[in-house]
Formats: C-alpha cells, sequence, structure tokens
C-alpha cells in the first residue's frame, strides 16, 4: 500500500496538446490531463471552448507526488513552455481560450505562483510585460479523449503543430534548445 498524498497543479498555456509532453512522464508525475476551467458552461466540449465565448481557458491538469516533484519544480517547467508576454493566445492560437494562467488550488500554491512570476518579471528575460493571470482554481472539465496525449496518439502532426505554430523556434529563442519539446 501506498501512503503518498498526491496534488494537483493547474496550467493555461495555450494548445493543451502541447502543454502535456513536458510534464508527462517524469518522476513523480501521475498523470497530465487536457481539459477546460476558468468558464461558465458546465461540461463545455472543444467546440464551445473553441469559439472563445465560454470563459474556459485550455489547460492541463496535473496530478503529482510534492515528495518526488515539488510545485516550484512545476512552475520551472512552465514558464519556458509559453509566451508569457501575449495576451491574446498563443503563437498561432488567437483568442481568450488559448491564455496562459496558473490556477492555483491551495494558498501555497498561489504563493509560489506569484514569486515565480515576479522572478520572471525581475529576470530581465522578457521586454514585455508578463500578462500570465493566477487565479483560484475553479470546476476542472476533462477534454474529449482525442486529445489526451495527443503527442503520443498523433506523433508527427503534433510535431509539425509545435513547428508551424512557432512554439519551438520561440522557446529555443528564448529559452534554450533543452526546453523545446
Amino acid at each position: 500500500m501506498s501512503n503518498k498524498t498526491l496534488e494537483l497543479a493547474t496550467f493555461a498555456g495555450g494548445c493543451f496538446w502541447c502543454m502535456v509532453k513536458p510534464f508527462d512522464e517524469m518522476p513523480g508525475i501521475e498523470k497530465v490531463v487536457s481539459g477546460y476551467t476558468g468558464g461558465t458552461i458546465e461540461n463545455p466540449t472543444y467546440e464551445q471552448v473553441k469559439t472563445g465565448t465560454s470563459g474556459h481557458y485550455e489547460v492541463v491538469q496535473i496530478t503529482y507526488d510534492p515528495s518526488l516533484f515539488s510545485y516550484e519544480k512545476l512552475l520551472e517547467l512552465y514558464w519556458p513552455q509559453i509566451d508569457p508576454t501575449d495576451p491574446d493566445g498563443q503563437f498561432f492560437d488567437r483568442g481568450p481560450q488559448y491564455r496562459t494562467a496558473i490556477f492555483y488550488h491551495t494558498s501555497e500554491q498561489q504563493k509560489l505562483a506569484e514569486a515565480s512570476k515576479k522572478a520572471i518579471e525581475e529576470s530581465g528575460r522578457y521586454k514585455k510585460p508578463i500578462v500570465t493571470e493566477i487565479k483560484k482554481a475553479t470546476y476542472f472539465y476533462e477534454a474529449e479523449d482525442y486529445h489526451q496525449h495527443f503527442y503520443k496518439k498523433n506523433p508527427e502532426k503534433y510535431k509539425q503543430e509545435r513547428i508551424e505554430s512557432g512554439r519551438d523556434a520561440y522557446i529555443k529563442e528564448v529559452w534554450g534548445e533543452e526546453y523545446a519539446k
């Protein structure tokens, strides 16, 4: 029997297809699920969320063992995956459903997220203001099955999506080759 205590972390970083792989299969990460949060529609569909009118963000919800992989480490992985200065979406995905946000589940997560955002702001890495929001987590809705672990189910399309979107080029330019997944 295992007595480990698992926690949740929820991050919006544009297209959720591109946000799973960087976190998936890391030691202490139990699962990464693509889904929707932050909006007003119950049980939203991808078709509803992609219109940009539902209020929902595309997110990944990560179940992790904090004794093996800390929330701080999750934040360290999160920031290099996004352009935190873009208020209108991420890369070629435009609209409010593709904005960046950290959804905290505890007051400790909120404190750590705010500290990490401040560190990013003060790092000098970005010339424009950091617009990534830090918001209280609300109800999470799992996305349709075909969205789950898209990078494994459709590796060629996933790779092409990252290249065409400009995400990989951006990450390499701002953070370096080791962060581009």
